[in-house]
């Protein structure tokens, strides 16, 4: 018999966070999250208490945890688009749809007595969680970044009476076929057109402080009428820039300034480390640790992480001198290619981009919508 409760005990919080571990154990393509920041979720000072109501959910077979869910009413979100959701996110499940019944049943009635009329996601707590179903891209290795999940999952959310919302698409950037130099000397024309120049940094801590106001602004300015954001707090800031630390390495950053050194536009990219923490289960380990730094020092894929430009700035072609990084980044570091991540279907001041490299449409991820009566 399937029963649903919430977590509530110590061990049904570790029973919470190791599903999808035991889930996918042994498949080659599921990248965990970091352990630690798993259970940060069940801290009485995680970062989004004060925005978000949070709800975690376990189903049961008997004595085994057999499927989970986490429903979120992100109050800012809300605030912001003057909506009444309420997300769910990590969901995973055995092929069992009685199980997923029980769970999104669960979810819904608290979400309806949480005053909301409408259910969505996958979908975090914020633009930074990983949010998105995968539907296209099974067999291809998650980032680090975005969660895998079995071909089944759509069907039983579908099944609940769940639509597609959104897309995301996600590409493997490859160098040009030829490079004529066009795109350096369109970058560089750009860069004296608008009297724009590179900003220096020594390290990651100098590049913090010079330049990590403005990186959280451009963000909150370029991103605000995605799908899904939610404005910055000081808490999602220092998270941030944690994550900077343990895996940014400098060659791997870029700021564009202006004539009075304003930031109009900040790329940063990951090291790939998503073979570095498949092994430990997202685990720190001495070794997981030693993967993890060789993985950041020499990376064979980078991840493109946050790209944000002044949105005076879009239509001026400062793209050109983001893409002509990126080719500098595979050119010089020997690097086999670059992961996008989610690139909304809709974007196409984006998705353009990348038609300037040999790209490879991979991956594709949907965030659902129901409506609750």
């Amino acid at each position: 018999m399937i029963t649903v409760r919430e977590v509530k005990t110590k061990k049904e919080q570790r029973q919470f966070i190791e599903l999808p571990l035991r889930l996918y154990k042994d498949n080659p393509y599921f990248v965990p999250p970091l352990y630690g920041d798993e259970k940060k979720m069940f801290s009485q000072d995680f970062i989004y208490n004060d925005c978000c109501d949070i709800i975690n959910l376990l189903a049961f077979d008997g004595d085994e945890p057999v499927g989970r869910i986490q429903g979120i009413v992100q109050r800012a979100s809300n605030e912001k688009n003057n909506e009444k959701r309420a997300r769910f996110t990590r969901f995973d499940t055995v092929d069992n749809k009685e199980v997923s019944q029980k769970l999104f049943s669960a979810f819904e009635k608290w979400a309806v007595n949480m005053g909301m009329d409408t259910a969505c996601g996958p979908l975090g707590f914020s633009d930074l969680e990983r949010e998105g179903l995968l539907v296209e891209g099974f067999d291809e290795l998650s980032t680090f970044e975005e969660q895998y999940n079995a071909e089944y999952y759509g069907g039983h959310i579908e099944s609940l009476g769940y639509e597609k919302e959104v897309d995301w698409l996600e590409f493997k950037l490859y160098l040009p076929d030829e490079d004529d130099g066009k795109m350096k000397k369109m970058a560089d024309f750009i860069m004296k057109r608008y009297n724009l120049h590179i900003g220096e940094a020594k390290n990651i801590d100098d590049f913090i402080k010079r330049y990590g106001d403005d990186f959280f602004s451009l963000i909150d300015k370029g991103y605000e009428d995605l799908y899904g954001t939610v404005p910055f707090t000081e808490g999602m800031k220092n998270e941030i820039i944690k994550s900077f630390k343990l895996i940014v390495d400098l060659k791997h950053v870029a700021v564009i300034l202006d004539e009075n050194n304003r930031a109009v536009c900040i790329g940063i990219c990951f090291p790939s480390i998503a073979r570095a923490v498949q092994k430990s289960g997202g685990r720190l380990t001495p070794a997981a640790i030693f993967r993890l730094l060789r993985a950041i020092k020499k990376p064979n894929i980078i991840d493109l992480g946050l790209i944000a430009v002044d949105p005076t700035y879009l239509n001026r072609g400062v793209s050109a001198v983001v893409c002509s990084a990126v080719i500098d980044m595979l050119k010089n570091d020997g690097i086999e290619y670059a992961e996008t991540n989610l690139n909304l279907e809709t974007n196409y001041s984006i998705l353009n981009q990348w038609k300037r490299f040999k790209s490879v449409n991979h991956k594709r991820r949907r965030a659902y919508v129901k409506r609750l009566k």
